[in-house]
This record gives C-alpha cells, sequence and structure tokens, in this order.
C-alpha cells in the first residue's frame, strides 16, 4: 500500500500536511505587502487560534493532521549532510549575493540546536537584527531600507500550492511569484530525504527546477483518471502540457486525460480551486462569474505519436461537461447565491473555496454564511471555523490544506 494515496477530491480523508502561522506572519509589514502577496497584516495570535481550530475539526474526524515543519525537519535530520546541504541551498535560493553574508547566515542556521526551530527560521525570515555582528557590507546594505537578509514567507499555511499529491506520485511546484518559490525546497526534501515519505521516493510528475509555472491550488481530481488543472495567473499552459506527459508517459499513470479549464488572469480567480470545488460526489461550489469566462481544453495521448500530446477545445457549458466526466447529473451550487453583492463579498473570502473530509461533508469559513446555508440546503454538512484573521491571506481551507492521503471508496 503507498504511504501517499489521494485520487480524488472528496474521499474520506485520513492524513492531510498543514502549516501553523508563525513569526513569518509578525514579519510583514505595510511597506512590503504587495511584494509578500498579501493585502493586510494578520493578527498572529488570533490566526493561530483560528488555524488550531480548524486542525481540532480534522481531528475531531480522525484525521492525521502533519505539520510541514515537523516533516522537514524529519527529513533534515536523516543525515548531517543533508542539512548542511538545504542550509546552502536556502541561502542561495533567498538570493543573499555576498559571500561573507551567506557564510555568516549558514553558520546562525547550523547553529540552532534543534532542527525543527532552525526550519521555523528559514520560513519566519531572518532580520539584520537576528544576525550576530552584522554590518553593512554591500552597496545594497547601504542604500535599500529592507530589515531583512532572507524573506519571511507568510504564504507557507496555504500548503496546497508548494507541492500536490496525485495518485501515489508528487508534483512539486515552480511558483509564479519569486517571492514564494522557495517554498517549495521543503517540499524537495521531504519526498526525497523523509524517513517515511522520501523513503522510497515517490513518482515525481513535475519538478520545481522545470521553466513553467504551476501551483498546486490549480490542480483538482475529478476522477481516478481525469484531473483538472485551472491555467490561471500562476499556472502556464506549458506547464500542464509537461504534467500531461509526466502522467501518460513518463511515469505512466491510470490518469487518462487532463482538462484544463482557462480562467481569468486576476487576483479574484487566482487559482481553480478559488473558484471551483467538489463538496459531494455530485456537487460542486462554484463562483458565478466562472460560467461566463471560461474556456476549457481536453488532453489525452496522441495515439499516432509517441510522446504527444492531443489537445481539443470541449464547446459545451461547464455543468454538462462535468458530467459527461463523472457519469452523474452535476448540482452547481453558486458562492452567495444570486445575489451579486453577496457572491462578490463571499467569493473575495473564498466562500468557493471549501474542504472535503469525506463525500458531503466539508469544512468552510464561518463567516460565508450565504453560500454555507446553500450548502446546507444541498444537503451537505458543513463545518465552520473561524476565519476572520486566516482570510486576510486570500485563501480558504483547501488553500490550507495538503492531503497525503485519501480513502479510494467513495
Amino acid at each position: 500500500m503507498s504511504i501517499l494515496n489521494v485520487n480524488s477530491e472528496i474521499g474520506r480523508l485520513k492524513t492531510v500536511v498543514l502549516h501553523r502561522p508563525g513569526i513569518e506572519l509578525e514579519n510583514l509589514t505595510p511597506k512590503w505587502l504587495d511584494e509578500l502577496l498579501f493585502d493586510d497584516i494578520p493578527w498572529l495570535d488570533l490566526a493561530v487560534q483560528e488555524h488550531d481550530a480548524f486542525a481540532k475539526v480534522l481531528i475531531d474526524h480522525g484525521v492525521e493532521v502533519l505539520y510541514l515543519s515537523d516533516l522537514v525537519a524529519a527529513a533534515l535530520d536523516t543525515d548531517p549532510a543533508v542539512k548542511t546541504r538545504f542550509v546552502h541551498q536556502f541561502i542561495a535560493e533567498a538570493n543573499v549575493t555576498s559571500e561573507t553574508l551567506s557564510t555568516v547566515i549558514a553558520e546562525f542556521l547550523l547553529s540552532i540546536q534543534s532542527t525543527k526551530t532552525m526550519v521555523e527560521r528559514t520560513m519566519a525570515g531572518i532580520k539584520k537584527l537576528d544576525m550576530p555582528n552584522f554590518v553593512k557590507r554591500t552597496l545594497s546594505d547601504h542604500i535599500r531600507d529592507y530589515p531583512f537578509v532572507t524573506d519571511p514567507m507568510p504564504n507557507l499555511y496555504f500548503t496546497r500550492d508548494p507541492f500536490s499529491v496525485i495518485g501515489s506520485g508528487v508534483a512539486v511546484s515552480r511558483m509564479f511569484a519569486s517571492t514564494r518559490s522557495r517554498e517549495t525546497i521543503y517540499g524537495e526534501y521531504i519526498f526525497n530525504h523523509h524517513p517515511v515519505y522520501g523513503n522510497p521516493k515517490p513518482p515525481f510528475y513535475y519538478r520545481r527546477d522545470l521553466p513553467s509555472t504551476i501551483e498546486g491550488g490549480d490542480i483538482l481530481l475529478l476522477t481516478p483518471t481525469i484531473l483538472a488543472v485551472g491555467v490561471s495567473q500562476r499556472t502556464h499552459p506549458a506547464a500542464i502540457e509537461k504534467l500531461a506527459k509526466n502522467l501518460f508517459y513518463g511515469n505512466p499513470t491510470k490518469y487518462e486525460k487532463i482538462v484544463a479549464f482557462d480562467i481569468p488572469k486576476s487576483r479574484s480567480f487566482m487559482h481553480l480551486d478559488t473558484v471551483l470545488t467538489q463538496v459531494d460526489v455530485d456537487k460542486f461550489t462554484i463562483h458565478n462569474e466562472l460560467n461566463h469566462t471560461l474556456k476549457v481544453f481536453e488532453l489525452t495521448k496522441n495515439p499516432d505519436s509517441y510522446g504527444k500530446l492531443l489537445v481539443k477545445p470541449i464547446e459545451r457549458p461547464l455543468k454538462a461537461m462535468l458530467e459527461t466526466y463523472l457519469g452523474r447529473h452535476v448540482t452547481m451550487i453558486p458562492c452567495g447565491g444570486d445575489d451579486v453583492v453577496a457572491s462578490d463579498r463571499e467569493q473575495w473570502n473564498d466562500g468557493a473555496n471549501t474542504f472535503a473530509i469525506a463525500p458531503g461533508e466539508v469544512i468552510v469559513y464561518q463567516r460565508n454564511h450565504v453560500t454555507n446555508s446553500i450548502l446546507v440546503k444541498n444537503g451537505v454538512k458543513i463545518n465552520a471555523i473561524p476565519s476572520s484573521e486566516l482570510s486576510r491571506g486570500r485563501g480558504g481551507p483547501r488553500c490550507m490544506s495538503m492531503p497525503f492521503y485519501r480513502m479510494d471508496n467513495q
């Protein structure tokens, strides 16, 4: 039995990876919000309480909750050479150009006795004030009024994006924004070195050093043989084609089709899962605007040319298309209902970004009361969690979770 097993969006959840928000949120400042992809600064203490409430719902439903920093620390503790290599790779990818400063940072990180604490320090960002005997050396140090030697990673609590489990393999993302690019280092070390999840190594269906960007929020598992991937602001068509070739040819899997959803390239349509999530075997949440803007393409093997793809447009409404792929009648549940104001407000707060823990049972943000009421009316059981601070990062319960194991039987 594979230690990784995710073949649907709704199979009963058994194991999931979260990241408990840390000091990286306290290292957000108004001056650098845009650069770090935030609209506001969450209050860490309350964000942690809300995240713990999220984890408790999962644990109360029998789900094993793994934390990102624990997984990375366990991977690095397998070999001192692995830990040292990680530190130097982290520094290089943090764009530290001074050789002297690189050496100082490496010594600083490797001097931290607890590997988990060291990992959390890389996530939090390293301030110049934290460095022993930091002095201005480079022209950039003298000119740029920037408090960090390595940037914080405040988006890390959205564990959905840096890597994705597909079947029994993984796709380690290449992130769209440079500020998030280092997040995928953690996945690389987990799946190459962790004593459980990297031993043996799972198949890699995408690697972080490939040239085209793809993020986990754009990857939805429609069926055990059909994958849906959003062509979004953050996922490039070339990455989807590479993923398709790897699934169809490189590491042959049971996947027969990839359905590419071409969605608007804007922050409100950040990923496919911000506008479309599955909540039951025959039910989906949807942002109303998606129906008016969507183009869909089907990718399959080319029977006449090994290693190549066939790409064809799908000319039918979204509901009809989903019914064809799933082989059953489908109900579309609109975020915010028919009220334009409620729809826009709750879409902004990720009302369509639900996270299924079993068929017909989901975790949602408490604040999206209109959408939540509609879900209940459609027979979906909801577990509502507080989200006044978590939602400031523009991501919902699905964004904050990466399943490692779901039961296959629906």
